[in-house]
């Protein structure tokens, strides 16, 4: 199995071209990001990732921007997801992570959401991965776990630093349920929250060893079902980010830690933990 990564688009500010060739520099494979709705910035993705010759893994967001419009309805949600899918169209995308649903809904009506969504998917002939994200219908680990249990099909692209703020902890007291789930992961979101929040500061910083060992040790059981199921390529998207959840300083908001710098050490360290972790005798 290898390990493919991928470069977020999210908090990049500058032209695909100038984002596609740090991805290349830094050794990852892929962008993965929103398809824009402007024609021309879609024709300058597509003509970036043809020229460095990456992967693209996009993003859909439904119901509003990340944080979900509380108002909006079920239909709303899949039109926008209908919506992103028709943007999709030419990109060929690896796979395409949702953010979609509600934290208010019932169970029910997101069990009746995401049916209708893989619907969608299947009809655009793209692989959905819904992801783990708070504010969502997944944004804990236990409603995730009962949702997967009764849609059969369903896909994850997993984020655990999300969980780790809405459980106020590290999730090594949940390794029953991330083993459960972890048989539906299609791809990672390697972001490494705390007990107080989704993104520690710096994940070098040697007073937040603890929350990347916990990070790694998830992730593993995640390539493990992989591997188990016969992935040949497994997919992760460093995803440290802006948008409050990069630190600042007081009174001056200056940014404690440069996010690309940030992403670019999380890709370094886990190509050598998955090269680790590959060359342990398997149980």
């Amino acid at each position: 199995m290898q390990l493919q990564l991928f470069k977020t688009l999210w908090g990049f500010v500058g032209h695909f071209e100038e984002a596609a060739a740090q991805a290349v520099a830094a050794g990852f494979n892929g962008l993965e990001g929103q398809v824009p709705k402007q024609a021309e910035a879609q024709q300058a993705l597509r003509a970036a990732l043809q020229a460095h010759d990456l992967g693209f893994i996009a993003e859909i967001t439904t119901g509003g921007s990340y944080v979900p419009d509380r108002q909006a309805s079920m239909g709303q949600h899949l039109a926008d997801l209908e919506a992103g899918l028709d943007r999709c169209q030419g990109f060929d995308p690896h796979l395409v992570t949702v953010i979609a649903g509600c934290d208010a809904w019932s169970e029910q009506e997101s069990q009746d959401f995401f049916m209708q969504a893989m619907a969608l998917g299947a009809r655009y002939g793209v692989v959905l991965c819904f992801e783990t994200h708070r504010s969502r219908s997944l944004f804990n680990p236990w409603v995730t776990q009962r949702l997967l249990e009764v849609l059969p099909d369903m896909q994850l692209t997993v984020d655990f630093s999300h969980w780790c703020v809405v459980c106020e902890r590290l999730l090594d007291t949940e390794l029953d349920v991330i083993e459960a789930i972890a048989p539906r992961v299609r791809h990672i979101h390697a972001r490494i929250g705390y007990d107080q929040g989704p993104q520690v500061p710096h994940p070098a910083a040697p007073e937040y060893a603890e929350a990347l060992a916990a990070h790694q040790r998830w992730w593993e059981l995640c390539w493990d079902a992989q591997r188990n199921r016969g992935f040949t390529c497994t997919t992760m998207t460093p995803e440290f980010g802006p948008d409050g959840y990069l630190h600042q300083l007081p009174f001056t908001a200056a940014p404690v830690a440069d996010l690309w710098q940030i992403n670019r050490w999380v890709g370094d360290r886990e190509r050598n933990h998955f090269e680790t972790f590959l060359s342990r005798p398997r149980s």
